[in-house]
């Protein structure tokens, strides 16, 4: 198997997507953070408040401006028109499950917008609530369901 992003001298390159058809491109990304009791203790409403303000509602702006910049974090990314980047945060326990969906109607995924912006929202919440504790842990990050490329792909 050939990687895409590499020339056959072994050179990185960004592909060429120029051929490919115009469809509607969606993707979904979950973060899980783990929360230690520390940082539970403060949720209230289902927000967490600190000096720096509303935790996840911040936590949600920042996963959507995350999105919309992947381009300019990832070296080989094409830069895409989003349609639209929606943040969901919810508390399971311990847990704070963050999903992102982004979507697009153009020639290359958006499988690394939604991952992005599940990561930049999960380390915003990580940064205002390290006053708390510093035993907060990013758990994992992972892409849950793609539509409309080549191949689709959910996570079951």
């Amino acid at each position: 198997m050939k990687f895409t992003h590499l020339t056959n001298n072994g050179n990185p390159t960004m592909v060429d997507v120029g051929e490919k058809a115009i469809t509607q491109r969606i993707a979904i990304a979950q973060t899980i953070v783990k929360l230690p009791t520390e940082v539970i203790q403060h949720l209230n409403n289902n927000d967490i408040q600190t000096k720096k303000g509303a935790v996840f509602q911040t936590a949600i702006l920042a996963g959507i401006m995350g999105a919309k910049k992947t381009s300019d974090l990832i070296p080989l990314c094409h830069p895409l028109p989003l349609t639209k980047v929606n943040i969901e945060i919810k508390v399971q326990g311990s847990e704070v499950i963050i999903d992102c969906l982004a979507k697009t109607k153009g020639q290359t995924g958006v499988e690394m917008e939604a991952l992005t912006g599940a990561s930049v929202a999960a380390l915003t919440i990580y940064d205002m609530c390290k006053g708390f504790s510093q035993d907060i842990i990013i758990m994992s990050t992972k892409l849950m369901k793609k539509e409309g490329g080549k191949t689709d792909f959910e996570r079951q």
